[in-house]
């Protein structure tokens, strides 16, 4: 296996159809907290790109 073949490979999706419904709602809540924790990269990621054109503008 490559390198390049390595980090480009994604994992294998879960099978939702043999899980529980515990656990189909485990993966909701993991998915869930992960879409939030992106959201607040983006608002960071924003924040620091109006900041740094805010600067560049005066």
């Amino acid at each position: 296996m490559d390198w390049d073949e390595a980090t480009t490979r994604r994992p294998a999706a879960p099978k939702y159809d043999v899980m529980s419904i515990e656990d189909l709602e485990g993966r909701i809540a993991e998915l869930e907290a992960e879409i939030a924790t992106i959201r607040e990269v983006i608002r960071a990621k924003q924040a620091a790109r109006g900041t740094a054109a805010g600067f560049f503008k005066t």
